[in-house]
């Protein structure tokens, strides 16, 4: 039997916030539901360096990826000083993705402002919108082809920070446009492509979708909440998810992450990171590296990273 991975992870995805800040809007107790998540309760609550070493203490995590976390958008570059903060010596956002609103007449500034920071290697700009407030994300349909948001993501290349696309499988038809329009961009798809939709249509929809959209070589995909619109999961229920990101863009543009702490809403980060290299587990050596470890730490810059561990067993 092959044993499952044990070797170095980068988490390609998670966030940190401390509430006493009063920064996050979409945690306020007043906040309603948001993005199909389900009750946001649980996660009313800081949840800093310390909690995810305590929550991934079982894993070899060597490197993390902190991605934006809703801080308060008249002010996206507070998240940022704000993460310099934080202790690094056991690679817990070793690198960040930080929020630009791409649109905003500042935003090259912004961009520039961001990009001043070593570790911050990425942007997103949520474009996740549906027409039922409670599941949407952004507040507006159709970004992509706003001319003053694409102007803004023209900007990124200058700086070598990739973006992070969030979306529903009903926008992956303007994703593949807007694939097509930057070649020279690295795109990164967030949590799969955000599979919500769970009935056999919704479903096709997304496997299409998502396959399109890996024809165009500057996309990789990031494996990660796979729980959040499966809330009764269970690993054979995961499990085609994952294959077919992988069948779609392969072991060289794929990566693994938690999405933690949005993620213990459904999940424990053990369930998370022990399906991963359950359903990972037939894959080579090298495949299983580059899906935990080596696709990040290119695409984020971590080269700095070693493998050896840095979170206490």
């Amino acid at each position: 039997m092959p044993e499952p991975y044990s070797g170095p992870i980068i988490d390609a995805h998670h966030h940190l916030w401390d509430l006493g800040l009063g920064r996050h809007p979409w945690l306020a107790d007043t906040a309603g539901e948001r993005g199909g998540l389900g009750a946001l309760g649980p996660l009313r609550q800081d949840y800093l360096t310390q909690d995810y070493v305590r929550d991934a203490g079982r894993h070899n995590v060597v490197a993390t990826v902190h991605v934006e976390a809703g801080w308060a958008s008249d002010d996206c570059i507070g998240e940022t000083r704000w993460l310099e903060t934080l202790d690094k010596s056991r690679g817990v956002a070793a690198r960040y993705v930080v929020h630009v609103p791409l649109a905003d007449r500042q935003a090259r500034a912004l961009i520039e402002a961001q990009a001043a920071f070593e570790r911050v290697v990425g942007v997103r700009d949520i474009l996740s919108w549906d027409p039922d407030p409670a599941r949407r994300f952004a507040t507006r349909d159709g970004t992509m082809d706003d001319p003053a948001w694409r102007a803004g993501l023209a900007l990124l290349g200058q700086y070598r920070l990739a973006f992070d696309l969030m979306v529903f499988p009903r926008q992956l038809a303007d994703a593949v446009r807007l694939a097509a329009a930057f070649p020279d961009q690295q795109f990164v798809l967030n949590h799969c492509g955000s599979p919500i939709d769970r009935d056999a249509e919704g479903m096709r929809r997304w496997r299409d979708g998502l396959q399109l959209l890996s024809e165009h070589d500057n996309v990789a995909i990031k494996i990660s909440d796979l729980v959040a619109y499966d809330h009764d999961w269970t690993l054979d229920s995961l499990k085609p998810v994952v294959l077919h990101c992988i069948d779609c863009f392969g072991t060289g543009r794929a990566m693994f992450g938690s999405d933690f702490p949005v993620a213990g809403l459904h999940a424990s980060f053990d369930d998370i990171y022990d399906g991963f290299k359950t359903i990972a587990v037939d894959f080579s050596a090298d495949e299983q590296t580059a899906l935990f470890y080596g696709n990040a730490r290119r695409i984020y810059r971590l080269d700095d990273v070693s493998s050896a561990r840095l979170l206490p067993a």
